[in-house]
């Protein structure tokens, strides 16, 4: 699985958005990790007969086709809302103060 984006980028986005409440990328970030878990699951999935080999061949090339839709994604919810692409910081017009309940 080619990745636009590591594991340590994922989890950084999500927890930038968790320390600023703003969510909708970490959201995105949450769903590419699960894409990924499952790809993975497919993978290692015993295949005990032929229909067992193209079901998971299938759900395989459309986990890849939806992880590229969403790294696509990503990039461009970043890129729209002005995150240091370097260091994947979120722009500072979008950090919240953390609310003290």
């Amino acid at each position: 699985m080619k990745n636009q984006f590591s594991d340590a980028q994922l989890s950084h986005i999500i927890d930038q958005s968790l320390i600023y409440q703003c969510a909708c990328p970490a959201q995105v970030a949450k769903h590419l990790i699960g894409l990924r878990e499952l790809y993975e699951y497919q993978q290692n999935c015993i295949n005990q007969t032929a229909t067992d080999k193209a079901v998971h061949q299938r759900i395989a090339a459309d986990t890849l086709r939806a992880h590229g839709a969403l790294e696509e994604c990503l990039y461009e919810v970043l890129f729209l809302e002005e995150w240091d692409m370097a260091t994947l910081t979120m722009p500072a017009s979008l950090q919240k103060t953390p609310r003290n309940f």
